[in-house]
């Protein structure tokens, strides 16, 4: 299990965790974005959350989310959330599947 994912499930069963998603095709996600999602955070009493997003986050928004005192903020990318799918077998198919043969040794010991 992926260390982000493993925080994400600690998370859950302990606390409340709020997540936020936007489905972004050319734009990044900025840090102004993870500022409202705090203050919703906080308006709320929560202090931990989920961003995800099908593309990238800023630099600043990764700073903005790491810098956060009160709330624990989890930023979860187009790419690692591309990763989990395939790891957990999510919205995937298999393709194809590879056979890799190794030499058996002991056969020919004899």
């Amino acid at each position: 299990m992926t260390k982000s994912l493993e925080i994400v499930r600690k998370l859950l069963i302990k606390t409340a965790v709020y997540v936020q998603a936007k489905r972004f095709t050319d734009n990044t996600v900025g840090s102004g974005d993870i500022r409202n999602f705090i203050g919703s955070l906080a308006v709320q009493g929560v202090n931990k959350g989920v961003f995800l997003t099908t593309s990238r986050f800023s630099k600043s928004a990764i700073s903005t989310a790491y810098n956060s005192k009160q709330q624990k903020i989890i930023l979860i990318d187009g790419q690692h959330l591309a990763n989990l799918a395939i790891e957990f077998n999510l919205g995937v198919q298999t393709q194809q599947t590879i056979e890799i043969k190794k030499i058996d040794l002991d056969y020919f010991e004899e």
